[in-house]
């Protein structure tokens, strides 16, 4: 059973080796469509003027404004408090939910560069095909991140793609976004200038990275 899942493993390696380019995958994965996210730290005023007063900070008034919106799983008003994710094992900590996509399934293991073709045991090529749903699985990590004082809620669990290992055979290919989520915020907003400045909240939507892709 080991020599059948050996013999598919190199099967495999070939069929990869022999595709016309050197980054085009095996499998139809969709290309990035953003490079612009996770969104970058907003230069933000230095004048504390800016800032919102404590009786602005009303936690019933700005609840009863974001409304519905309130997302407890992934915005906090609190600090909250940072899972140390490893990376020592990455996929034994990202394992893949749900079954192994048809993309990966309709691979012909049996089958040479050369024409030749060679018969697989079912229990190698279950194995296998899992491993290979592991290896090129891009799972989204999320972390907590501070907006600041002119964000309300002021913290955002924001999501990025698992990057610490190549996710294509051969390496070369890294996880991408491919889907987002939106979040409403509130945002502290003025306008003006000294005594004749205006503030106040205003709702913003927050793109969130929801899927990751292996892609070029």
């Amino acid at each position: 059973k080991s020599m059948e899942l050996t013999q598919a493993f190199l099967i495999c390696c070939c069929l990869v080796l022999v595709h016309e380019g050197s980054c085009q995958p095996y499998l139809r994965l969709r290309p990035s469509p953003s490079d612009s996210l996770p969104v970058m730290d907003i230069i933000e005023h230095p004048d504390p003027e800016y800032d919102p007063r404590e009786q602005d900070l009303d936690e019933r008034t700005l609840r009863k404004k974001l409304g519905s919106n309130f997302d407890p799983n992934f915005m906090s008003i609190t600090t909250p408090v940072q899972v140390n994710l490893s990376t020592q094992d990455p996929l034994s900590k990202f394992k893949p939910p749900g079954p192994i996509p048809n993309d990966i399934k309709k691979l012909d293991l049996s089958e040479t560069p050369y024409g030749m073709r060679m018969k697989i045991g079912k229990k190698a090529k279950r194995k296998f095909l899992q491993w290979l749903w592991s290896y090129t699985y891009c799972p989204v990590v999320y972390t907590w991140k501070d907006l600041g004082v002119r964000f309300w809620p002021r913290y955002i669990k924001e999501g990025n793609c698992f990057n610490e290992k190549s996710c294509s055979f051969p390496e070369g290919m890294t996880c991408k976004p491919v889907n987002t989520v939106y979040k409403t915020f509130l945002r502290w907003y003025c306008q003006g200038w000294s005594r004749q400045k205006y503030c106040t909240w205003i709702p913003i939507r927050y793109p969130i990275i929801s899927e990751c892709k292996c892609s070029c």
